[in-house]
Protein backbone atom coordinates (compact mmCIF):
# COMPACT_ATOMS: atom_id res chain seq x y z
CA UNK A 1 0.00 0.00 0.00
CA UNK A 2 1.22 3.78 -0.98
CA UNK A 3 2.62 5.48 2.27
CA UNK A 4 2.89 9.56 1.57
CA UNK A 5 4.26 11.62 4.57
CA UNK A 6 1.29 14.00 5.93
CA UNK A 7 2.52 16.96 7.41
CA UNK A 8 -0.52 17.02 9.88
CA UNK A 9 0.63 14.22 11.95
CA UNK A 10 4.35 14.49 11.12
CA UNK A 11 4.66 10.89 10.15
CA UNK A 12 4.33 8.33 6.99
CA UNK A 13 0.85 6.58 6.75
CA UNK A 14 -0.89 4.55 4.45
CA UNK A 15 -2.59 6.40 1.17
CA UNK A 16 -6.53 5.93 1.52
CA UNK A 17 -8.33 8.03 -1.31
CA UNK A 18 -11.84 9.58 0.26
CA UNK A 19 -13.68 8.05 -3.00
CA UNK A 20 -12.20 4.85 -4.27
CA UNK A 21 -10.54 5.31 -7.94
CA UNK A 22 -10.40 9.01 -7.92
CA UNK A 23 -8.08 11.69 -6.18
CA UNK A 24 -8.80 15.07 -5.87
CA UNK A 25 -5.15 17.17 -5.37
CA UNK A 26 -5.04 21.20 -5.13
CA UNK A 27 -1.73 23.17 -4.75
CA UNK A 28 -0.96 26.74 -4.09
CA UNK A 29 -0.07 28.29 -7.90
CA UNK A 30 2.14 31.29 -8.34
CA UNK A 31 1.37 35.35 -7.04
CA UNK A 32 1.68 36.41 -10.68
CA UNK A 33 3.50 39.67 -10.33
CA UNK A 34 6.90 38.44 -12.18
CA UNK A 35 8.90 35.33 -13.63
CA UNK A 36 8.30 32.51 -11.05
CA UNK A 37 11.87 31.27 -10.24
CA UNK A 38 13.40 27.87 -10.45
CA UNK A 39 12.89 27.39 -6.46
CA UNK A 40 9.02 27.49 -7.29
CA UNK A 41 9.75 25.03 -10.08
CA UNK A 42 10.70 22.28 -7.48
CA UNK A 43 7.07 22.27 -6.39
CA UNK A 44 4.89 22.40 -9.58
CA UNK A 45 7.36 19.57 -10.89
CA UNK A 46 7.16 17.43 -8.01
CA UNK A 47 3.42 17.60 -7.86
CA UNK A 48 3.15 16.86 -11.55
CA UNK A 49 5.21 13.83 -11.40
CA UNK A 50 2.96 12.66 -8.10
CA UNK A 51 -0.10 13.34 -10.37
CA UNK A 52 1.24 11.39 -13.35
CA UNK A 53 2.14 8.53 -11.07
CA UNK A 54 -1.66 8.15 -9.74
CA UNK A 55 -2.52 8.37 -13.03
CA UNK A 56 -0.15 5.76 -13.87
CA UNK A 57 -1.61 3.23 -11.05
CA UNK A 58 -4.93 3.94 -12.71
CA UNK A 59 -6.74 6.31 -10.59
CA UNK A 60 -9.09 9.04 -12.13
CA UNK A 61 -7.23 12.34 -10.91
CA UNK A 62 -8.80 15.95 -10.34
CA UNK A 63 -6.24 18.61 -10.49
CA UNK A 64 -6.87 22.04 -9.36
CA UNK A 65 -4.27 24.88 -8.87
CA UNK A 66 -4.70 28.66 -8.56
CA UNK A 67 -3.33 31.45 -9.95
CA UNK A 68 -3.00 34.83 -6.91
CA UNK A 69 -4.08 37.52 -9.16
CA UNK A 70 -4.75 40.48 -6.60
CA UNK A 71 -1.95 40.67 -3.87
CA UNK A 72 0.32 43.90 -2.54
CA UNK A 73 2.97 42.95 -4.37
CA UNK A 74 0.97 42.66 -7.73
CA UNK A 75 -0.32 46.05 -7.01
CA UNK A 76 3.26 47.65 -6.17
CA UNK A 77 4.67 45.98 -9.48
CA UNK A 78 1.71 47.59 -11.85
CA UNK A 79 2.94 50.92 -10.13
CA UNK A 80 6.49 50.12 -11.20
CA UNK A 81 4.99 49.18 -14.64
CA UNK A 82 2.80 51.80 -15.35
CA UNK A 83 0.08 49.36 -15.85
CA UNK A 84 -3.11 48.05 -14.75
CA UNK A 85 -3.20 45.62 -12.21
CA UNK A 86 -5.00 43.13 -14.41
CA UNK A 87 -2.71 43.61 -17.22
CA UNK A 88 0.16 42.66 -14.86
CA UNK A 89 -1.93 39.31 -14.05
CA UNK A 90 -2.03 39.02 -17.73
CA UNK A 91 0.90 38.87 -18.36
CA UNK A 92 2.46 36.84 -15.65
CA UNK A 93 -0.17 34.19 -16.24
CA UNK A 94 0.70 33.74 -19.64
CA UNK A 95 4.66 33.59 -18.77
CA UNK A 96 3.80 30.91 -16.04
CA UNK A 97 1.97 28.50 -18.59
CA UNK A 98 4.44 28.82 -21.10
CA UNK A 99 7.60 28.30 -18.39
CA UNK A 100 5.64 25.60 -17.08
CA UNK A 101 4.79 24.26 -20.51
CA UNK A 102 8.48 24.33 -21.68
CA UNK A 103 9.34 22.77 -18.40
CA UNK A 104 7.42 19.35 -19.44
CA UNK A 105 4.32 20.33 -16.38
CA UNK A 106 0.88 19.60 -17.74
CA UNK A 107 -1.84 22.15 -17.14
CA UNK A 108 -3.94 21.43 -14.01
CA UNK A 109 -7.56 20.24 -14.58
CA UNK A 110 -8.60 23.51 -13.11
CA UNK A 111 -6.40 26.83 -12.79
CA UNK A 112 -8.88 29.51 -11.15
CA UNK A 113 -7.92 32.73 -10.55
CA UNK A 114 -8.56 34.68 -7.69
CA UNK A 115 -10.27 37.51 -8.94
CA UNK A 116 -13.05 35.36 -10.37
CA UNK A 117 -14.49 34.34 -7.11
CA UNK A 118 -14.49 38.12 -4.84
CA UNK A 119 -18.04 37.63 -4.78
CA UNK A 120 -17.66 33.90 -2.75
CA UNK A 121 -14.61 34.82 -0.73
CA UNK A 122 -16.96 38.28 0.57
CA UNK A 123 -19.50 35.59 1.21
CA UNK A 124 -17.22 33.33 3.44
CA UNK A 125 -15.56 35.62 5.72
CA UNK A 126 -19.77 36.95 5.83
CA UNK A 127 -20.28 33.73 7.79
CA UNK A 128 -16.97 33.65 9.82
CA UNK A 129 -17.92 36.62 10.91
CA UNK A 130 -21.50 35.47 11.82
CA UNK A 131 -20.64 32.14 13.69
CA UNK A 132 -17.84 34.74 15.54
CA UNK A 133 -14.65 33.29 14.30
CA UNK A 134 -13.98 36.76 12.54
CA UNK A 135 -14.48 40.51 13.44
CA UNK A 136 -14.18 43.78 11.76
CA UNK A 137 -11.94 47.03 12.81
CA UNK A 138 -11.97 50.31 10.68
CA UNK A 139 -12.72 48.49 7.22
CA UNK A 140 -10.19 45.38 7.67
CA UNK A 141 -11.52 42.03 9.04
CA UNK A 142 -9.73 39.54 10.93
CA UNK A 143 -9.86 36.07 11.90
CA UNK A 144 -9.87 35.48 15.70
CA UNK A 145 -7.67 32.54 16.86
CA UNK A 146 -8.21 33.24 20.04
CA UNK A 147 -12.34 31.74 18.89
CA UNK A 148 -10.42 28.46 17.55
CA UNK A 149 -8.81 25.89 20.31
CA UNK A 150 -7.05 24.01 17.43
CA UNK A 151 -5.30 26.58 15.92
CA UNK A 152 -1.42 25.83 15.15
CA UNK A 153 -2.08 22.24 14.14
CA UNK A 154 -0.88 21.98 10.99
CA UNK A 155 2.24 23.80 11.85
CA UNK A 156 3.05 22.70 15.48
CA UNK A 157 2.70 26.80 16.32
CA UNK A 158 1.27 27.67 19.46
CA UNK A 159 -0.97 30.86 19.26
CA UNK A 160 0.51 32.77 22.23
CA UNK A 161 3.89 31.84 20.21
CA UNK A 162 3.18 33.46 17.18
CA UNK A 163 4.01 36.67 16.00
CA UNK A 164 2.83 38.00 12.93
CA UNK A 165 3.64 35.92 9.74
CA UNK A 166 4.34 36.71 6.17
CA UNK A 167 1.64 38.90 4.20
CA UNK A 168 -0.11 39.17 7.89
CA UNK A 169 0.21 42.76 8.61
CA UNK A 170 1.44 44.11 12.55
CA UNK A 171 -0.71 46.53 13.76
CA UNK A 172 -3.22 47.48 16.76
CA UNK A 173 -6.31 46.82 15.24
CA UNK A 174 -5.67 43.31 15.97
CA UNK A 175 -6.66 41.52 18.94
CA UNK A 176 -4.16 39.15 18.92
CA UNK A 177 -0.84 39.52 16.92
CA UNK A 178 -1.61 36.03 15.18
CA UNK A 179 -5.13 37.32 14.15
CA UNK A 180 -4.79 37.31 10.34
CA UNK A 181 -6.32 39.55 7.51
CA UNK A 182 -9.64 38.16 5.79
CA UNK A 183 -10.48 41.47 3.93
CA UNK A 184 -8.50 43.81 3.82
CA UNK A 185 -9.69 48.19 3.48
CA UNK A 186 -8.24 49.62 0.64
CA UNK A 187 -5.79 52.58 0.03
CA UNK A 188 -6.12 55.26 -2.45
CA UNK A 189 -5.32 54.44 -6.06
CA UNK A 190 -5.91 50.59 -5.06
CA UNK A 191 -8.33 47.82 -7.15
CA UNK A 192 -11.57 47.80 -5.34
CA UNK A 193 -14.50 45.55 -4.37
CA UNK A 194 -17.59 46.31 -2.68
CA UNK A 195 -18.55 44.58 1.13
CA UNK A 196 -20.46 44.74 3.75
CA UNK A 197 -17.33 46.00 5.69
CA UNK A 198 -16.76 48.88 2.62
CA UNK A 199 -14.50 48.85 -0.33
CA UNK A 200 -11.71 46.81 -0.33
CA UNK A 201 -9.98 43.25 -1.13
CA UNK A 202 -9.41 39.68 0.18
CA UNK A 203 -6.70 38.99 1.79
CA UNK A 204 -4.62 35.73 0.44
CA UNK A 205 -5.48 33.08 2.72
CA UNK A 206 -8.85 33.35 1.92
CA UNK A 207 -8.47 32.68 -1.69
CA UNK A 208 -7.46 29.05 -2.02
CA UNK A 209 -10.49 28.07 0.95
CA UNK A 210 -13.02 29.42 -1.63
CA UNK A 211 -11.08 27.98 -4.80
CA UNK A 212 -10.60 24.43 -3.42
CA UNK A 213 -14.29 24.30 -2.05
CA UNK A 214 -15.37 25.04 -5.39
CA UNK A 215 -13.66 22.90 -7.89
CA UNK A 216 -12.79 20.12 -5.28
CA UNK A 217 -15.92 19.96 -1.92
CA UNK A 218 -15.58 20.56 1.34
CA UNK A 219 -12.45 17.98 2.13
CA UNK A 220 -10.68 16.54 -0.57
CA UNK A 221 -7.83 14.62 -0.32
CA UNK A 222 -4.37 16.49 -0.93
CA UNK A 223 -3.23 20.09 -0.39
CA UNK A 224 0.47 20.38 -1.52
CA UNK A 225 2.73 23.40 -1.86
CA UNK A 226 6.12 24.05 -0.56
CA UNK A 227 7.15 24.12 2.93
CA UNK A 228 7.59 27.81 3.17
CA UNK A 229 3.17 27.67 2.59
CA UNK A 230 3.08 25.53 5.69
CA UNK A 231 2.94 28.71 8.26
CA UNK A 232 0.78 30.98 8.13
CA UNK A 233 -0.78 30.47 4.54
CA UNK A 234 -1.95 26.35 4.96
CA UNK A 235 -1.95 26.77 8.79
CA UNK A 236 -4.72 30.21 7.69
CA UNK A 237 -6.74 27.88 5.26
CA UNK A 238 -7.12 25.16 7.75
CA UNK A 239 -8.29 27.76 10.67
CA UNK A 240 -11.13 28.89 8.42
CA UNK A 241 -12.39 25.68 6.81
CA UNK A 242 -12.50 24.18 10.79
CA UNK A 243 -14.30 27.61 11.40
CA UNK A 244 -16.78 27.11 8.71
CA UNK A 245 -17.66 23.47 9.14
CA UNK A 246 -15.68 21.58 11.47
CA UNK A 247 -13.85 19.69 8.92
CA UNK A 248 -10.67 20.30 7.40
CA UNK A 249 -10.26 20.61 3.71
CA UNK A 250 -7.56 18.16 2.84
CA UNK A 251 -7.26 14.71 4.34
CA UNK A 252 -3.16 14.87 3.41
CA UNK A 253 -0.95 17.40 3.98
CA UNK A 254 2.29 17.36 1.72
CA UNK A 255 5.21 19.78 1.49
CA UNK A 256 8.59 19.77 -1.01
CA UNK A 257 11.71 21.34 0.60
CA UNK A 258 12.95 24.87 0.04
CA UNK A 259 15.70 24.97 -3.22
CA UNK A 260 18.85 26.70 -1.56
CA UNK A 261 21.13 29.03 -2.53
CA UNK A 262 24.22 29.74 -0.63
CA UNK A 263 22.90 27.89 1.63
CA UNK A 264 19.64 30.18 2.42
CA UNK A 265 16.35 29.90 0.47
CA UNK A 266 15.92 30.84 -2.84
CA UNK A 267 13.86 33.65 -2.67
CA UNK A 268 12.65 36.58 -4.40
CA UNK A 269 11.90 38.31 -1.58
CA UNK A 270 15.96 37.85 -0.73
CA UNK A 271 17.18 38.64 -3.95
CA UNK A 272 18.51 35.36 -4.61
CA UNK A 273 17.25 34.15 -7.32
CA UNK A 274 16.96 32.27 -10.95
CA UNK A 275 14.21 32.85 -13.09
CA UNK A 276 13.09 29.19 -14.25
CA UNK A 277 13.19 30.96 -17.78
CA UNK A 278 16.38 31.89 -17.47
CA UNK A 279 18.04 28.53 -16.53
CA UNK A 280 15.87 27.34 -19.10
CA UNK A 281 18.22 28.77 -21.42
CA UNK A 282 21.41 26.84 -19.74
CA UNK A 283 19.46 24.20 -19.35
CA UNK A 284 17.26 21.47 -21.02
CA UNK A 285 14.11 20.97 -19.34
CA UNK A 286 14.60 17.18 -18.83
CA UNK A 287 18.22 17.67 -16.74
CA UNK A 288 16.12 20.66 -14.50
CA UNK A 289 13.72 17.79 -13.70
CA UNK A 290 16.33 14.90 -13.10
CA UNK A 291 18.30 17.70 -11.01
CA UNK A 292 15.21 17.82 -9.06
CA UNK A 293 13.80 14.26 -8.67
CA UNK A 294 17.14 12.89 -7.94
CA UNK A 295 16.66 14.42 -4.40
CA UNK A 296 13.60 13.31 -2.56
CA UNK A 297 10.97 16.06 -2.39
CA UNK A 298 11.03 16.49 1.17
CA UNK A 299 15.11 17.29 1.59
CA UNK A 300 16.30 20.67 0.72
CA UNK A 301 18.29 20.97 -1.98
CA UNK A 302 21.49 23.25 -3.54
CA UNK A 303 21.22 24.95 -6.15
CA UNK A 304 24.87 24.08 -8.31
CA UNK A 305 25.01 24.58 -11.64
CA UNK A 306 27.77 21.22 -11.62
CA UNK A 307 24.71 19.09 -10.11
CA UNK A 308 22.47 20.48 -13.02
CA UNK A 309 25.50 19.16 -15.68
CA UNK A 310 25.30 16.07 -14.09
CA UNK A 311 21.66 15.37 -14.65
CA UNK A 312 21.98 16.60 -17.86
CA UNK A 313 24.67 14.13 -18.51
CA UNK A 314 22.33 11.44 -17.21
CA UNK A 315 19.53 12.28 -19.39
CA UNK A 316 22.36 11.91 -22.35
CA UNK A 317 22.63 8.60 -20.72
CA UNK A 318 18.90 7.60 -20.94
CA UNK A 319 18.42 8.71 -24.09
CA UNK A 320 21.37 7.41 -25.62
CA UNK A 321 20.35 3.56 -24.34
CA UNK A 322 16.70 4.55 -26.51
CA UNK A 323 18.99 5.20 -29.70
CA UNK A 324 20.72 1.58 -28.94
CA UNK A 325 18.04 -0.30 -30.69
CA UNK A 326 15.85 -0.04 -33.57
CA UNK A 327 13.66 2.69 -33.47
CA UNK A 328 11.11 1.46 -35.52
CA UNK A 329 10.48 -1.72 -33.18
CA UNK A 330 11.56 0.10 -30.13
CA UNK A 331 7.97 2.90 -31.03
CA UNK A 332 5.78 -0.20 -32.25
CA UNK A 333 2.31 -0.02 -30.30
CA UNK A 334 1.35 -3.35 -30.81
CA UNK A 335 4.27 -4.70 -28.39
CA UNK A 336 2.71 -4.27 -25.15
CA UNK A 337 5.03 -5.01 -22.18
CA UNK A 338 3.82 -6.52 -19.00
CA UNK A 339 2.87 -4.71 -15.97
CA UNK A 340 4.12 -7.64 -13.25
CA UNK A 341 7.75 -7.37 -14.34
CA UNK A 342 10.19 -7.03 -11.83
CA UNK A 343 11.38 -3.44 -12.95
CA UNK A 344 7.70 -1.93 -12.58
CA UNK A 345 7.53 -3.66 -9.29
CA UNK A 346 10.80 -1.90 -8.41
CA UNK A 347 9.51 1.43 -9.53
CA UNK A 348 6.11 1.18 -8.09
CA UNK A 349 7.95 0.43 -4.69
CA UNK A 350 9.80 3.02 -4.93
CA UNK A 351 6.89 5.42 -5.72
CA UNK A 352 4.70 3.81 -3.38
CA UNK A 353 7.21 4.65 -0.67
CA UNK A 354 6.59 8.34 -0.35
CA UNK A 355 7.25 9.56 -3.79
CA UNK A 356 10.85 8.22 -3.61
CA UNK A 357 11.59 9.70 -7.37
CA UNK A 358 15.89 8.83 -6.43
CA UNK A 359 14.87 5.17 -5.86
CA UNK A 360 12.52 5.30 -9.05
CA UNK A 361 15.73 6.89 -11.04
CA UNK A 362 17.69 4.16 -10.61
CA UNK A 363 15.22 1.49 -11.95
CA UNK A 364 15.64 3.38 -14.93
CA UNK A 365 19.08 3.61 -15.31
CA UNK A 366 19.10 -0.09 -14.37
CA UNK A 367 16.66 -0.44 -17.87
CA UNK A 368 18.77 1.84 -19.59
CA UNK A 369 22.15 -0.57 -19.48
CA UNK A 370 20.00 -3.77 -20.25
CA UNK A 371 18.44 -1.75 -23.38
CA UNK A 372 22.35 -0.96 -24.51
CA UNK A 373 23.73 -4.40 -23.23
CA UNK A 374 24.59 -6.22 -26.66
CA UNK A 375 24.99 -9.27 -25.22
CA UNK A 376 20.93 -9.85 -24.81
CA UNK A 377 19.14 -11.21 -27.18
CA UNK A 378 16.95 -8.14 -29.09
CA UNK A 379 13.53 -8.70 -27.83
CA UNK A 380 14.99 -8.38 -24.02
CA UNK A 381 16.42 -5.38 -25.48
CA UNK A 382 13.21 -3.63 -27.00
CA UNK A 383 11.38 -4.59 -24.02
CA UNK A 384 13.56 -2.89 -21.35
CA UNK A 385 13.71 0.06 -23.91
CA UNK A 386 10.43 0.12 -24.12
CA UNK A 387 9.56 -0.02 -20.00
CA UNK A 388 12.32 3.09 -19.88
CA UNK A 389 10.16 4.96 -21.84
CA UNK A 390 6.59 3.86 -19.84
CA UNK A 391 8.29 4.51 -16.67
CA UNK A 392 10.62 7.30 -17.53
CA UNK A 393 7.53 9.44 -18.85
CA UNK A 394 5.50 8.68 -15.22
CA UNK A 395 8.50 10.96 -14.57
CA UNK A 396 8.01 13.26 -16.67
CA UNK A 397 10.47 12.14 -19.08
CA UNK A 398 10.05 11.19 -22.97
CA UNK A 399 6.78 12.96 -23.83
CA UNK A 400 8.16 12.79 -27.30
CA UNK A 401 10.59 9.77 -27.73
CA UNK A 402 10.32 10.28 -31.95
CA UNK A 403 12.21 13.60 -31.26
CA UNK A 404 14.97 11.84 -28.91
CA UNK A 405 15.46 9.32 -31.77
CA UNK A 406 15.41 12.06 -34.52
CA UNK A 407 16.84 15.17 -32.41
CA UNK A 408 14.83 18.43 -33.97
CA UNK A 409 16.70 21.19 -35.18
CA UNK A 410 16.65 23.35 -31.62
CA UNK A 411 18.45 20.54 -30.24
CA UNK A 412 21.50 20.50 -32.97
CA UNK A 413 21.17 24.62 -32.74
CA UNK A 414 22.19 24.41 -29.22
CA UNK A 415 24.40 21.55 -29.76
CA UNK A 416 26.32 23.95 -31.99
CA UNK A 417 26.39 26.97 -30.10
CA UNK A 418 27.86 24.22 -27.00
CA UNK A 419 30.68 23.44 -29.89
CA UNK A 420 31.41 27.10 -30.48
CA UNK A 421 31.66 27.92 -26.73
CA UNK A 422 34.22 24.78 -26.60
CA UNK A 423 36.61 26.07 -29.11
CA UNK A 424 36.16 28.97 -27.54
CA UNK A 425 37.10 27.86 -24.27
CA UNK A 426 40.38 26.12 -26.13
CA UNK A 427 41.33 29.54 -27.68
CA UNK A 428 41.52 30.75 -23.76
CA UNK A 429 43.53 28.25 -22.57
CA UNK A 430 45.78 28.94 -25.33
CA UNK A 431 45.77 32.19 -24.45
CA UNK A 432 44.60 32.94 -28.10
CA UNK A 433 42.61 36.09 -26.99
CA UNK A 434 41.99 37.11 -30.51
CA UNK A 435 40.31 34.08 -31.65
CA UNK A 436 38.00 33.92 -28.31
CA UNK A 437 36.85 37.54 -28.65
CA UNK A 438 35.96 36.27 -32.72
CA UNK A 439 34.21 33.29 -31.27
CA UNK A 440 32.08 35.53 -28.59
CA UNK A 441 31.57 38.38 -30.82
CA UNK A 442 30.73 36.20 -33.46
CA UNK A 443 28.22 34.94 -31.28
CA UNK A 444 26.91 38.20 -29.77
CA UNK A 445 26.27 39.17 -33.49
CA UNK A 446 23.91 36.44 -33.69
CA UNK A 447 22.06 37.58 -30.04
CA UNK A 448 23.68 34.44 -28.41
CA UNK A 449 25.41 36.42 -25.37
CA UNK A 450 28.08 34.65 -23.35
CA UNK A 451 28.90 34.92 -19.46
CA UNK A 452 31.61 34.25 -18.25
CA UNK A 453 32.04 32.84 -14.26
CA UNK A 454 34.18 31.27 -11.83
CA UNK A 455 31.70 28.30 -12.97
CA UNK A 456 32.38 28.39 -16.56
CA UNK A 457 31.09 29.71 -19.41
CA UNK A 458 26.96 30.28 -19.65
CA UNK A 459 25.24 31.58 -22.58
CA UNK A 460 21.73 33.33 -23.33
CA UNK A 461 19.70 34.14 -26.03
CA UNK A 462 19.29 37.78 -26.35
CA UNK A 463 15.36 39.20 -26.04
CA UNK A 464 14.31 40.87 -28.99
CA UNK A 465 13.72 44.74 -27.84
Amino acid sequence: MMQIYNTMTRKKEAFIPLEEGKIRLYTCGPTVYNYFHIGNARTFIFFDVMRRYFEFRGYEVTYVQNITDIDDKIIAQSLEEGIDFQQIGAKYTAAFLDDSAALGIRPPDHLPKATDFVPQMIDLIAQLVEKGNAYEANGDVYFDTAALPEYGKLSGKKTEEQLAGARVEENYQKRHPADFTLWKRSKPGEPVWQSPWGEGRPGWHTECVVMSRQFLGETFDIHGGGIDLIFPHHENELAQAMALSGNPPAKYWMHNGFLNIGGEKMSKSLKNFHTARDILREYDAASIRFFFLSKHYRSPIDFDRELIAEADRAVKNLNSALKSVDAMELLDPNNIDDPSVEAVQEFTAAMDDDLNTAKALAVLFDLAHKTRNATLPMPERLNNGRRLIKLGQVLGFFADPEAILSPKAGDLSKSLIELIISYRNAARQNKDWASSDRFRDDLAALGIMLKDTKDGCHWSIEEPQ
